[in-house]
């Protein structure tokens, strides 16, 4: 694209995915965020924050605006929009703020919950730098100061599987690795740049399911025992098409719920003796599991 700045109908370069970390003199590594990807547009007069979706955010955030004092000229960077819980990015408190729209909630969060804007590339630095290499971008990016709401992404080269490590270690959500000689991508997934989760795997009992007549697909509901109680932790979806389909509708129907903090009319609640087997992001405050996906059924 020729400008950048003045031409805003584009989103961010997005990443594949990889099952396993590896090592490659060909790439730096970087902690995956758990956050909000933005495209910050900043001069020192103002701060524009755009999500991947083209949407202008910037009114969710007004604390962000003190990241112009970082700049001296016309500057677009990329990065992640998180919220901090004793230290480590959380998206539970980060999701309280994504979709307010009440000014006075806004500012209340901005104080009780601030957020922080972890940039990891720069765009435009007076004139576009999206074909500098990412390892010539980071040399750009290093010039720039952090202050109390932007701070700059560490990176390691070669050695993903020991920054794998440290994020399982600290339970983060994974790491993100880079070909360092490519070149920013706009409004593409690219095959540079590879994300690889920390994903976390656990055995639930499903104790009700939701079928919808016209959907393909079968939500059930899951849950933990604690003190002999069942506790719901959240849906997993499965498609009637499955093995496992015909075997969860053909038990034992339950008039009330057997969980002991779930209850929805909705729900076909089931004596909860089959096990499933979910991977998972992380648990939410409330326990509940986020992006859970079946692996198998336990027999």
């Amino acid at each position: 694209m020729n400008d950048l700045w003045n031409n805003r109908d584009w989103t961010p370069m997005l990443l594949n995915e990889r099952q396993k970390p590896f090592i490659s003199t060909d790439y730096l590594f970087e902690i995956k965020f758990d956050g909000s990807r933005a495209i910050v547009f900043a001069s020192p007069n103002e701060v524009n924050i755009i999500n991947r979706r083209k949407q202008d955010v910037t009114y969710l955030y007004p604390e962000l605006i003190n990241i112009k004092k970082v700049v001296k000229r016309n500057t677009i960077f990329d990065g992640e929009i998180i919220a901090l819980d004793n230290g480590a990015p959380s998206f539970s408190k980060l999701q309280n703020r994504l979709h307010l729209k009440n000014k006075q909630k806004i500012n209340i969060q901005q104080k009780n919950n601030p957020v922080i804007f972890v940039c990891f590339d720069i765009l435009y630095d007076a004139k576009n730098v999206i074909n500098h290499s990412l390892k010539e971008r980071k040399k750009i990016l290093d010039k720039y100061p952090e202050n109390d709401v932007f701070i700059k992404a560490n990176y390691v080269f070669t050695n993903g599987e020991e920054l794998f490590k440290f994020t399982r270690k600290k339970n983060l959500e994974g790491i993100v690795a880079k070909k360092i000689d490519s070149k920013y991508e706009v409004s593409v997934r690219s095959e540079c740049w590879f994300k690889v989760k920390n994903i976390k795997e656990g055995n639930f009992f499903v104790g009700g399911y939701v079928n919808k007549e016209k959907s393909f697909s079968l939500s059930l509901l899951l849950g933990e025992f604690f003190n002999n109680s069942l506790n719901y932790v959240g849906k997993v979806t499965i498609s009637k098409k499955s093995r496992l389909f015909k075997k969860i509708i053909s038990q034992p129907k339950l008039k009330k719920s057997p969980f002991v903090n779930y209850e929805n009319s909705l729900v076909i609640y089931i004596k909860p003796t089959l096990v499933c087997r979910v991977k998972y992001l992380e648990r939410t405050k409330e326990n509940r599991l986020r992006q859970p996906i079946l692996i198998s059924e336990e027999e």
